[in-house]
């Protein structure tokens, strides 16, 4: 599943899902641009890519605004050529009941996920029409197949991202490009560590040092989504080994979701 030479965009990549996409993509050949609102953690992320022998840059980029994800993208197909693969993943989220979220949290939310989303494709599209091929993924979730108490925001801005995919998929489909979603399960990335833990502890009544373990519990394969999980699955839908594969929403939540 080479992608050996192709040009690679990944927001939010200085951490977590994104760092291990970037990873896997520069592990099979890809020039890998790694994007974060972070520089610091971007630049962090390039430098162990370039440790192992691949290849990275790193470029400050806040997907809500549409400028400086333009501007990025210019001067990324400036130094390698048009992008041949984007990947719309970075995002935030927050565990609180519903009446506790305030109008300028759920505008938050949305604009980052789903709006962020929208300016990346807009962007890529922007770059892969005129040679007629390239590949989109974008970041959904479990969370976006079926919705979860006071996780509102969320799950709306990741079922609105199943609803893009899909209509960019049918739309883009014979210009040569493609269109999937990803939907990992639950990932303990540093986010869940850092905030995540304690909100959800509050939302079951349970202690902090209970949720993970909870978690594992109530999924099939009894283990919680590795980042290296969403990495391998994005290696393949961004390959030509996945050439007849657009518009789906790939669960990646060890069975805890079926549809």
């Amino acid at each position: 599943m080479s992608l050996q030479d192709k040009v690679a965009v990944v927001t939010g990549g200085g951490g977590g899902i994104g760092a291990a996409i970037c990873r896997a993509f520069a592990a099979e050949g890809a020039q890998v641009a790694v994007t974060d609102l972070q520089p610091e953690a971007g630049e962090q992320v390039v430098a162990d890519i370039r440790a192992t022998g691949g290849r990275a840059q790193a470029w400050c980029l806040d997907v809500a605004d549409r400028a400086t994800v333009e501007r990025a993208a210019n001067d990324i197909a400036s130094r390698w050529g048009p992008v041949d693969i984007w990947v719309n993943n970075a995002g935030i989220s927050r565990v609180i009941p519903f009446l506790e979220c305030t109008d300028a949290l759920w505008e938050r939310v949305l604009r980052i996920n789903l709006t962020g989303t929208f300016i990346g494709c807009q962007v890529a599209l922007g770059q892969m029409l005129p040679r007629k091929s390239g590949v989109i993924l974008n970041m959904s979730s479990q969370s976006g197949k079926a919705g979860n108490s006071q996780y509102a925001a969320y799950c709306a801005s990741k079922f609105g991202i199943i609803g893009l995919t899909q209509s960019l998929a049918l739309e883009f489909a014979r210009e040569g490009i493609r269109v999937n979603a990803l939907c990992p399960g639950v990932v303990f990335t540093a986010l869940w560590n850092e905030q995540h833990i304690g909100d959800y502890a509050r939302k079951r009544s349970m202690p902090p040092e209970a949720v993970r373990p909870y978690l594992e519990s109530k999924n099939p394969m009894g283990r919680l989504c590795l980042p290296e999980d969403v990495a391998q699955t994005a290696v393949f839908l961004a390959s030509d080994a996945a050439t007849y594969i657009t518009g789906q929403a790939i669960n990646i939540s060890g069975g805890s979701v079926m549809h």
